[in-house]
């Protein structure tokens, strides 16, 4: 992999959920507080740089404790619909991160602005994902627990990826972002653009154009890689808590990866190298950004955003057959 990559004037990136909010704390106020503080010191380099920057995020951990926090008052409270559960984490993550990302600038002299864009995305009511829940969200539990949950609440759970037990929810591909001229438009301004985040609020869409909301939570990944594609973006970043993407992972010959072409990635995908519940969605999102036009998808660690985007770290996966 060439070190010191050319910087792109026009950057998507896409920063995990689980990153953002790691499965191993509490969830506390002061702690959200204190990883957003972390994710805007992170990129704090790549937001000084003078570029057009949209960033995404994930919600999975905080969209599944609002739906506990409804399942524990559901007696008092008339519970809200996945949609609405998706926009509240959507807008308070944001806002962590809107305010972080500024406060990390202003420390540094920076005056430049974070916006954020609550974002809806169109997915197609007749997906097949409506009939197969597969997307995690939410806390880990042990399969006791879990069981416990199918019977007394009705969830979907599943195993996922030797951590535990989660809730699964039907997950649609993304068919349109909905208003993303406005995204672009912000981006332009100078401003760092915030939005889809969580893969954005899924609607549907009437003939007439009319939008209603549906229970689903959308792969943010895939979401990322569809509107960078339909804004021209070429290089798109997914910032995670891994420094790279591995093969044969857990056994001898579990081996990291640094640059790989488009036609290597299908091909240990087609392998079942990366788990549906882990690397799964971000090689998929990567291959449907380049086979949709984007010339690179760096996969990296959000402490190292700098590094990887110079080409001294995560993993490279760029467009053409190697």
């Amino acid at each position: 992999m060439s070190d010191h990559l050319d910087t792109p004037k026009r950057l998507l990136v896409a920063i995990g959920g689980n990153a953002f909010h790691p499965g191993d704390i509490e969830g506390t106020v002061e702690q959200q507080v204190d990883i957003a503080a972390h994710t805007g010191d992170s990129l704090l380099p790549i937001m000084e740089m003078d570029n057009e920057l949209i960033i995404t995020h994930g919600n999975g951990p905080v969209v599944g404790k609002i739906l506990m926090r409804q399942v524990l008052a559901r007696k008092e409270v008339v519970p809200m619909t996945l949609d609405i559960c998706v926009a509240h984490s959507q807008g308070g993550i944001a806002y962590l991160l809107m305010q972080a990302l500024e406060n990390a600038l202003r420390e540094a002299g920076n005056q430049r602005h974070a916006v954020c864009l609550l974002t809806q995305v169109e997915v197609d009511a007749d997906d097949p994902a409506f009939k197969i829940p597969s997307k995690p969200i939410g806390y880990f539990y042990t399969e006791e627990q879990a069981r416990d949950l199918e019977e007394r609440l009705g969830w979907t759970m599943i195993e996922d990826a030797g951590r535990g037990w989660r809730q699964v929810v039907a997950s649609p591909l993304p068919k349109h972002v909905c208003d993303i001229s406005l995204i672009d438009t912000v981006a332009k301004s100078g401003a760092i653009a915030i939005a889809a985040g969580g893969g954005g609020i899924p609607v549907t869409r009437g003939p007439k154009g009319a939008r209603h909301g549906i229970e689903a939570v959308i792969d943010k990944d895939l979401t990322s890689a569809l509107m960078a594609n339909v804004l021209d973006i070429e290089v798109m970043m997914i910032l995670t808590a891994v420094p790279r993407i591995a093969i044969d992972f857990g056994t001898p010959e579990e081996r990291q990866l640094g640059e790989v072409s488009l036609a290597e990635m299908r091909a240990y995908h087609a392998e079942g190298q990366f788990p549906a519940g882990s690397m799964g969605p971000k090689v998929e999102a990567a291959i449907r950004f380049l086979e949709g036009g984007g010339k690179r998808v760096i996969i990296g660690n959000l402490e190292e955003a700098m590094p990887a985007l110079r080409g001294e770290t995560g993993t490279h996966v760029v467009a053409g057959d190697g």
